[in-house]
């Protein structure tokens, strides 16, 4: 960019008009308009730092809300519910406490606790019947529980059973309604998931989840505190998603509407049935499929069979085309070398290769360009007056060298997707919680000791050294815009050790991995270029 700041660009003649205002004495501006723009300032000011400091407008919750909240259901008969995955508390309609077997708490050894999926005082899902024409289970009723079968029967002789089976980390409950009554009944299945904790991530969608219409939507903690959000859809499903877990209610029944927002200090997603008559005598049956689990993406494939669109939950961002096969690859060279630190080191080698010509290509180009710049220098002297003979000339001394301006971009522009992709890859995978490498215990977090932050400051430094002309002070022109550009671009690798002080350890790993590849790289070419 800079090397358009030259004598003939715009940016000088502009300067040069303001020199030549200045020198032609022209008028200042009236006190009433220093005056007027002052205050445009201050109120503009005000208003952003007023709509800053704004409490945000919470959405008012109903009565009826407020009451599921409320309820009790400490003094219901509980049990427990279990697959070679989770671990988890049923009361009546309640399930709560969803231990995952795979995933400790925290990365101590010692450390025998479980992640636990709503696992906080008042978190729930309820999964439930709205009847009209009689009576249906509600959170406080007591069950008669028969192994791993449960069953009430209401005033009216409507019997209503209950069957919850697990399979890895999918519940799936049937409720089979038996009619003994001499009219019709109608039932509207709902669920609904309430949770207290405001779980976030930078860069990684957290809040509610729905599946309405084949759409994943996702909406914000904030977004949710603000106001409500419904959604009438065929089918689908509702939930909440965490950076690594998420909680999934599937009715499986149509024409469902759905509702996300906030009711105090919990958030609660539901979702509730188009009603289903059941003739006297006659029996109908419900499905509701819950999962919860780990976002990872082979699980919510294997999910998805019986949760359709579970698949579609991870948000990897704008370069998801790049983000999924990255990941996948991680996750095999893991399974090669059992260590995501070994693995990302390799998964970085393996795409420096790849990028070697382009790499070569713009470094060769790189040198070109130094070599020509005094050549270019001329021609835009001596053609400063004619713009159409100085593109021509130009045009003819790049094609002369066999390069041009943005030969050299071509890699950067290339690793920019990469290192988004990669970014996203590592904050969205499970896998790197508590992954060790060396000193770090968590690959997903910051290096606790900012070695690695160091380290690729000082490796940015020294390829950013063997990549840049040497000059000695006698030759450097001071008013040169690229000798300025040189003395910013040396303040670059401090910068970014700053910046990646605070980001995921497995993201900087890669950074410091590629950037000595890129000494060696550099090495490499310098030789072979020397050589010809």
């Amino acid at each position: 960019m800079v090397k358009y700041l030259d004598n003939n660009s715009g940016f000088n003649m502009w300067n040069a008009n303001r020199a030549a205002a200045a020198s032609n004495n022209t008028k200042p501006k009236s006190r009433f308009m220093n005056f007027l723009w002052w205050a445009i300032i201050f109120m503009g000011t005000w208003w952003l730092f007023s709509a800053w400091m704004r409490p945000a407008e919470r959405a008012i919750p109903t009565e009826a809300e407020n009451a599921i909240i409320a309820t009790d259901v400490s003094n219901v008969s509980g049990r427990e519910i279990s697959s070679d995955k989770i671990t988890a508390n049923v009361r009546g309609l309640r399930i709560s406490n969803i231990a995952l077997a795979d995933y400790p708490a925290t990365s101590s050894a010692d450390d025998a606790s479980r992640v636990t999926l709503l696992g906080a005082d008042g978190d729930f899902i309820e999964i439930g019947l709205n009847a009209t024409g009689t009576t249906a289970p509600d959170a406080k009723t007591e069950w008669n529980i028969a192994g791993d079968k449960m069953s009430w029967r209401n005033s009216d002789g409507v019997i209503f059973n209950r069957d919850i089976t697990t399979d890895g980390y999918l519940i799936t409950i049937t409720d089979t309604v038996e009619n003994k009554t001499r009219h019709d009944i109608s039932f509207a299945p709902y669920a609904r998931i309430v949770r207290a904790d405001k779980s976030t991530a930078a860069g990684v969608s957290t809040g509610a989840i729905t599946n309405t219409n084949s759409r994943v939507r996702y909406v914000d903690w904030n977004k949710m505190s603000k106001k409500s959000y419904a959604y009438s859809t065929t089918n689908g499903f509702i939930g909440f998603a965490d950076q690594y877990w998420e909680t999934i209610a599937n009715i499986k029944s149509p024409d469902q509407t759905m509702r996300v927002k906030s009711i105090g200090d919990k958030y609660m997603a539901d979702a509730v049935s188009s009603s289903v008559t059941v003739a006297p005598n006659d029996s109908g049956i419900f499905t509701t499929t819950i999962f919860a689990g780990p976002r990872d993406q082979r699980i919510l494939d294997a999910a998805a069979t019986s949760i359709g669109g579970l698949d579609e939950t991870i948000d990897y961002g704008w370069f998801w085309f790049l983000a999924r096969p990255m990941l996948w690859m991680l996750n095999i060279l893991n399974g090669f070398v059992m260590n995501y630190g070994v693995a990302i080191i390799l998964l970085t080698i393996l795409l420096r290769c790849l990028m070697w010509p382009l790499t070569r290509k713009s470094y060769t180009s790189s040198i070109a360009m130094q070599r020509m710049q005094p050549e270019l220098q001329r021609i835009q002297k001596l053609y400063a007056n004619d713009k159409a003979r100085l593109q021509m000339e130009m045009m003819n001394l790049y094609r002369t060298h066999k390069t041009s301006p943005m030969s050299g971009c071509l890699p950067m522009l290339i690793q920019i997707p990469i290192f988004f992709a990669l970014y996203k890859a590592l904050l969205v995978s499970v896998q790197m919680r508590n992954a060790n490498f060396l000193w770090i215990h968590d690959l997903a977090a910051m290096d606790p000791y900012f070695i690695l932050p160091i380290l690729m400051g000082a490796t940015m430094w020294l390829q950013q050294y063997l990549q840049s002309p040497h000059t000695t002070k006698n030759n450097t022109n001071p008013n040169d815009p690229m000798a300025a550009t040189g003395r910013v671009m040396k303040w670059l690798p401090v910068i970014f050790a700053v910046m990646f002080a605070w980001m995921p350890a497995g993201l900087v790993l890669y950074w410091t991995v590629s950037n000595i590849f890129g000494i060696f790289q550099t090495y490499i070419i310098k030789r072979q270029l020397n050589r010809k």
